[in-house]
């Protein structure tokens, strides 16, 4: 299954990315005018009227005696179903993402750590803006743009892409190690002053020698 997605992803098969990724932009942009129900009913009528009269036509080969077959036999041999193995790692894995979001959620919003909570109310804050601007399917289908057109890009462009991150962790470092050394030359020296301590010693040296 990781495969296939990867295949997919990677545009290794451009007829079947092709047409997973149009279908993909038309239907959650046709979500804009109609209800969710409507365009799945759509889709699957027009799917329908493709395979049904392809079904009819065999079967009246069939009845020809020509014997051509199912013409979607591949797909109905094709075993879509789970495992008992693996609905549960499926199931395993779902729940473990739920409670590792439940106990994030519950460590930001109570404020375990003071600069992960404020970072929070920053993303927050952020997202309220973007709400105003966007909607949530704007995001979905740029997402899904995102999915089928950002690990290509980075592939043909892996040398350029990681030239531009080092280049930028190095300016990066160079601006936070600017930044702390104006810190340290503005703060006072913290360093612990000896001649206190030192002053009762000399003090009993003298009362000897006396």
């Amino acid at each position: 299954m990781a495969t296939k997605l990867v295949d997919l992803v990677y545009w290794r098969n451009m007829p079947w990315t092709g047409a997973v990724f149009t279908g993909l932009v038309i239907g959650l942009a046709s979500l804009f005018q109609l209800s969710a129900i409507t365009v799945l009913s759509h889709v699957c009528l027009g799917v329908m009227s493709v395979t049904f009269p392809l079904c009819l036509y065999y079967k009246l080969l069939e009845l020809l005696r020509w014997n051509p077959g199912h013409p979607f036999q591949s797909f109905l041999d094709y075993d879509s179903s789970l495992t008992d193995k693996e609905t549960v790692v499926l199931v395993e894995e779902v729940v473990l993402l739920v409670a590792f979001a439940v106990t994030e959620l519950k460590r930001l919003i109570f404020i375990e750590s003071i600069i992960d909570s404020i970072k929070f109310v920053v993303l927050l804050y952020l997202l309220t803006y973007v709400g105003v601007l966007i909607n949530g399917l704007t995001l979905v289908i740029a997402a899904v743009i995102a999915v089928f057109s950002l690990p290509l890009f980075y592939k043909k462009q892996q040398v350029r892409i990681r030239r531009t991150v080092r280049a930028f962790r190095a300016f990066m470092k160079t601006i936070n190690n600017l930044c702390l050394g104006l810190y340290e030359s503005v703060s006072p020296s913290h360093a612990p002053k000896a001649a206190p301590a030192a002053a009762p010693a000399l003090k009993q040296k003298a009362a000897k020698s006396k």
